[in-house]
């Protein structure tokens, strides 16, 4: 059983302060964290537009969807605003595992007084519901059907949450909040890019006050962020190596988007790569062994042409061509 929260936001933080953002908003937080509060990470680099949707979603309790492709980093975004202001946050990925009784709860057979009896276990959304928490739904447009309905629920600040199981209704905590991240807008997969991803219904769509869109970085925005991790390349050999690691990444996307190939370099792959090129003092067995070792046998080859072109040499072919 997850214990219950007793705390609310006790300060009020300045965005501008806080976030690096030119604006005059104070929002509520906390003045001591649990163990639910995320980790900051200090080096993190906000994008506005996004930060300015999450902050008005914890300051005026609105529902936030963050749509874009996958690996810009829409979770982390909430994770480390909620950081900062030390408010629990609870992350739930909505696969096509996570059925109904998953999010409401069930019932148990548990001893008590020696005796076997059954208990109804509340799930993580009522227990969410009666906390200051931010519950955070990744991948909310690959969730069930029946999932979906449970959540539209909730979707209304004001709206109570009926547990028909204990035959019981459930009031919003001042301080829930609810945020979700997608990589579509509701409309299912019409790029052909994201399978398994559904068509939200319209009346639950509506239901999200604000809808932002968090897409990749600019090569500036994404090297402040490698080297930010990665003291040692600070200097122009560094960054010239860098700058070419985007722009490998870069032209994945522009292939993912086109539908060259199927696997795509995230701002988390290219950290992962200047941290392994470190590790190995070897650019391209670092490429092999970060990236290119995840994609598909038929696609190396134009994912080899990537780097050539950004580099101005060739992997060789050892590293394109593993022997099994």
């Amino acid at each position: 059983m997850i214990p219950n929260i007793n705390s609310q936001p006790d300060i009020k933080i300045s965005v501008k302060q806080t976030f690096g953002i030119d604006s005059d908003m104070e929002i509520n937080a906390f003045s001591k964290k649990n163990e639910y509060v995320p980790e900051i990470d200090k080096s993190y680099k906000f994008d506005r537009d996004t930060t300015l949707a999450i902050i008005s979603g914890f300051a005026f309790n609105k529902r936030v969807l963050i749509q874009g492709y996958h690996g810009t980093g829409k979770s982390t975004h909430i994770e480390q605003i909620a950081a900062r202001l030390n408010w629990p946050c609870i992350r739930v990925n909505l696969d096509s595992h996570i059925s109904r009784i998953d999010l409401i709860g069930k019932d148990a057979i548990v001893l008590k007084d020696g005796k076997q009896i059954t208990q109804f276990n509340e799930g993580i959304l009522p227990w969410s519901i009666q906390n200051p928490v931010a519950l955070v739904f990744d991948e909310y447009d690959a969730g069930r059907p029946d999932v979906m309905f449970v959540i539209q629920r909730v979707l209304e600040a004001e709206g109570n949450f009926t547990l028909l199981d204990k035959n019981k209704v459930i009031k919003q905590n001042k301080y829930f909040r609810l945020f979700a991240t997608s990589n579509t807008v509701g409309l299912g997969d019409t790029s052909g890019l994201y399978h398994g991803t559904q068509q939200i219904n319209q009346g639950q769509m509506d239901r999200w006050n604000i809808v932002t869109t968090l897409n990749y970085l600019s090569l500036e925005r994404e090297m402040e962020i490698i080297l930010a991790k990665n003291k040692n390349l600070d200097n122009s050999k560094g960054k010239e190596k860098v700058a070419n690691m985007i722009k490998v990444a870069s032209l994945t996307r522009k292939g993912f988007v086109a539908g060259d190939i199927s696997t795509v370099m995230s701002p988390r792959t290219v950290l992962h790569w200047a941290d392994n090129a470190e590790i190995f003092k070897d650019t391209g067995y670092a490429f092999r062994v970060t990236f290119l070792n995840k994609c598909d046998e038929m696609e190396k080859n134009i994912i080899a042409e990537y780097y050539q072109r950004c580099f101005g040499e060739d992997l060789p072919e050892s590293l394109i061509n593993i022997q099994m």
